[in-house]
């Protein structure tokens, strides 16, 4: 009941649809003729040339104004065909073949609309009359109704029956209406939407860009866990390795030494609590902490006041996105931080986060020399792997002498649930 309810409302929409294909059918038709007096006028003079490249720039501007109805009263966006080559704008207007399929759909929804339009709207004002037939019943010649709608005789005694009939018309023109724009619907893709061909192309484009992303992803990862086991082999485990083996010592030293033996502690203490530190630098590397705890705000801000360079944080965010995307552009701006101090000598350094409607939208600026270049493996290669492998953009804007700016788009992913301890 539910559904068919939403459907009846929805059908008003639908019943504004085909009102409004009646409407434009007058326009789009006398656009149409204008279009065959260029072609006809074409092989005899010039003339009709910018005649007809007027008449395809406007069916293309009224395939843009069909979509927008499409979308706003029947509640289906359809997109718009991929670009074609570069190409003259004679060329693209004249030969292209959007342009012919923008006035073939003009053509069939001129008659169409004539025919669905005119008969939503007179099913609408029969229902309506009939309906409201005791607020003027008073008022009519010899209490007979004129229900000919200009097709012939139609004086008809007003019977107390036709109450209840305009009704039942009333509650089932939306109904009809929304079984009609069915076939708007389907003008609207098949001739202003993407061909088969097109599709196919956009969903093998797709594909290999998916291919590469993740061959990216999966070379990025392995690269992490390489520089992981070189930190902590490096790190961590000589601390550890030395600490035992002072203990050791401590341990043959304890009775015939103590003076010794304490100052041995002392040292694994020491090296213990630099094994402690470096893990946790390890641990940062990986996910920090701060960023599940409490945020990016707050994870930005630590990142910016361990940079050498002096760094700004603003981030605007009105709730916290999901967990990837988060982690993304966390190390995002960790790397372009590090390429700031090693690279640009820069003297200040701007961070800005923010959603754009589709996303986040991170900026990294600095007033550095300049000069960065994605394809000469300063860090920006790897980074721009990882933006892709989320549908994400990376723009690099570096001229000579500066300022360099990092812009970086993630797409806006549901976030789940967080738990709190």
């Amino acid at each position: 009941m539910t559904t068919l309810a939403r459907s009846w409302l929805w059908g008003w929409l639908a019943l504004a649809q085909l009102c409004a294909d009646l409407v434009l059918s007058l326009p789009y038709l006398l656009l149409l003729v204008m279009l065959v007096v260029g072609v006809c006028l074409t092989p005899f003079v010039l003339v009709g040339v910018p005649i007809v490249a007027v008449c395809l720039v406007c069916a293309r501007i009224c395939g843009e104004l069909e979509r927008l109805r499409a979308r706003s009263l029947i509640g289906v966006g359809v997109p718009r065909p991929a670009p074609r080559e570069r190409r003259a704008w004679w060329q693209r207007v004249l030969f292209d073949g959007r342009s012919w399929r923008a006035t073939v759909h003009l053509l069939l929804i001129s008659l169409w609309g004539l025919l669905a339009g005119a008969l939503a709207l007179c099913m609408t004002a029969l229902g309506l009359s009939l309906a409201f037939l005791p607020l003027y019943r008073s008022d009519l010649d010899s209490d007979r109704l004129n229900l000919s709608i200009g097709l012939g005789p139609g004086n008809t005694p007003a019977h107390g029956w036709m109450v209840p009939l305009g009704v039942t018309i009333s509650l089932v023109t939306p109904l009809v209406a929304r079984g009609l724009v069915g076939v708007d619907l389907m003008l609207v893709r098949w001739l202003l939407g993407p061909s088969h061909t097109e599709e196919l192309s956009v969903l093998s484009e797709r594909v290999q860009t998916l291919t590469v992303t993740r061959e990216a992803t999966v070379d990025s990862v392995e690269l992490e866990r390489r520089r992981i086991e070189r930190d902590l082999h490096d790190g961590p485990q000589q601390r550890l390795v030395a600490i035992a083996m002072e203990l050791g010592m401590v341990r043959s030293k304890l009775e015939k030494d103590p003076a010794a033996a304490r100052e041995l502690l002392d040292r694994a203490h020491a090296s213990s609590k630099e094994a402690i530190t470096e893990m946790r630098q390890v641990a940062r590397g990986i996910h920090p902490p701060v960023l599940t705890d409490r945020g990016l705000d707050a994870a930005l801000s630590a990142l910016a006041a361990r940079s050498p360079v002096p760094v700004s944080v603003s981030v605007f965010l009105d709730r916290r996105p999901s967990p990837t995307i988060e982690a993304i552009a966390y190390f995002c701006v960790s790397e372009a931080l590090t390429n700031v101090a090693k690279h640009s000598r820069a003297r200040s350094a701007r961070v800005q986060v923010l959603r754009d409607g589709t996303g986040l939208l991170v900026t990294v600026t600095d007033d550095g020399v300049g000069g960065a270049d994605p394809t000469r493996g300063t860090g920006l290669v790897g980074l721009g792997d990882r933006v892709r492998a989320v549908d994400g953009r990376l723009e690099v804007t570096s001229p000579a002498g500066g300022p360099t700016v990092l812009t970086i788009s993630l797409p806006e992913r549901p976030a789940p649930s967080r738990r709190t301890s």
